[in-house]
This record gives C-alpha cells, structure tokens and sequence, in this order.
C-alpha cells in the first residue's frame, strides 16, 4: 500500500476532472443564453444550472482524490465489453428506427449492457429489459403524456 509520500497526483484524473469542469462551464454558459420567461416557480432554465452545478462539485471532487494520488487501481480495460454496450446502443438505435418500437429496443440495450458487465443469462435479461421498457414507456405515454417511438408492442397500449 502506497504511503502519502509515494503517492503522486493521478494526471488522468486530473484530466477528466477538467473535462467535468468543461462540461459545467458549457451548460452554465448555455443556459445563461436560453430563452424563456415564466410566469411563476421554476422555468426551464432552473435544470441546466442544477446538472452543472452537479457537475462542477463532481469535478472538484475528482480533482482533490486526484492530486492527493486516492484513485484506486483501475480495472483492466476490456475492449469486448466497450463493444457490448456500444452494439447494444446501435441495435437500440437500429431497431427505433426500422420501427420496432422503443420496449424491444430498450431490452435488446439493457441485455447487451448486462452482458457487458459479465452477466450470461441473456434470456432472462431480455426480459427484464422489456419489463423495464414496458415501465418506461407507460410512465412517459400514459403519465407524463410524452411520446417514445412506438412499434407494434407499443401500438397495443
């Protein structure tokens, strides 16, 4: 175990605090240019300020384990999980877009992530996936009255 005087600040992190500090300034900065008066309570500009500030205090927070060398030890990088997710955010995009819907889309994306991750009952996680969809997609068409892509599942709702 490294002592605090073999410990040197952690440039990687560092760098990503950075990045959540960029991140921060922008949505500040865009927000700050937004339009839209409201007549009372809280607009749409009171988000953006909430996610940044968020963001910012993430930043700090990565920046002060980052110059104090408190990282812990990375995991190895895994490029076939890195493929996972990404295959399963294309076969989400794919699949929204040939018409299929947004509940077999969501299942096909959380099944592909849950493999990533090192789960092989995929059988199960597509159904987990589609219970999951299926709750979301009730929740924004039939609550907050907000449309997703709908396929022929969805059309039955």
């Amino acid at each position: 175990m490294a002592t605090a005087e073999t410990r040197k600040p952690d440039i990687a992190g560092m760098v990503i605090a950075g990045l959540l500090l960029l991140i921060a300034l922008v949505m500040f900065w865009d927000a700050s240019a937004m339009q839209g008066a409201t007549t009372y309570g809280m607009g749409p500009k009171a988000m953006p300020f909430v996610i940044g500030t968020g963001m910012a205090v993430l930043a700090i927070g990565n920046f002060v384990l980052a110059w104090r060398g408190d990282y812990p030890e990375r995991e190895s990088f895994d490029p076939k999980a890195i493929a996972l997710i990404l295959g399963g955010l294309a076969a989400l995009i794919a699949i929204i877009g040939l018409g299929g819907g947004f509940i077999p889309a969501t299942a096909v994306l959380f099944a592909a992530t849950a493999t990533a991750f090192g789960r092989r009952a995929i059988h199960i996680d597509l159904a987990i996936g589609a219970v999951l969809g299926f709750a979301v997609f009730l929740l924004f068409d039939k609550l907050l009255t907000l449309s997703l892509p709908a396929g022929p599942i969805e059309r039955l709702f």
